[in-house]
């Protein structure tokens, strides 16, 4: 097996995927992975069925502000590239780079997470508020759960910058970093669906 404490030149091409430890990692996280897409799924579906129960508030054309979703999408499409970044430094054995596009990659998600609130705040005092009519539930569950994601994401990549400072790249350590940043890709994809489904299709009526 290989040892856990290589120098970061003796690594292997692909870190993440030279143990056996490190393959069912990622199998581990494909199958959650499904878990997801169908959670996920079953919100949007939901959603779309309830999207025009207004009960006779505001209906999603007038209350979305696509300025502040724009940007929101911009933040968090770019986080997803500075992910990438991450990996390429990581098959190139750089953990400095590594570790610095990951923060990036947080300050990203952070700034994302900090124009969703916002958003939310300007939405529950136009009296959008969670329980007001069906349409809201269901647009605060949707969107609500994939910013718990995102916060999750954030933290998690934040602990393992604080692994990888304390235990360098490791065959250990690099499956995480591999892990983490297939999920904040996952998650980046279903913000692209939540703009479409949520934000375009609610503008177009």
């Amino acid at each position: 097996m290989a040892n856990a404490h290589h120098a970061a030149g003796a690594l292997p091409a692909e870190p993440e995927k030279a143990t056996l430890e490190g393959k069912n990692k990622l199998l581990g996280f494909w199958l959650f992975l499904g878990g997801e897409m169908v959670l996920f799924g079953t919100l949007f579906a939901t959603y779309l069925t309830l999207r025009h129960g207004t009960a006779g508030g505001v209906s999603a054309e007038h209350l979305f502000k696509l300025e502040t979703v724009g940007w929101s999408t911009f933040i968090l499409l770019t986080s997803s590239l500075t992910s990438v970044f991450a990996m390429i430094a990581m098959h190139r054995h750089q953990l400095k780079a590594l570790l610095g596009w990951l923060a990036v990659t947080v300050l990203l998600g952070l700034s994302f997470l900090g124009l969703e609130i916002y958003e939310f705040v300007e939405y529950v005092h136009e009296g959008h508020t969670f329980s007001a009519n069906a349409f809201a539930t269901s647009f605060y569950t949707l969107v609500g759960f994939h910013g718990a994601h995102v916060a999750f994401g954030v933290l998690w990549i934040t602990l393992l910058i604080l692994q990888g400072l304390k235990k360098g790249l490791t065959v250990v350590t690099a499956p995480k970093f591999y892990v983490a940043s297939l999920y904040w890709h996952f998650i980046d994809v279903v913000w692209v669906f939540i703009f479409t489904v949520v934000y375009l299709m609610g503008k177009v009526g």
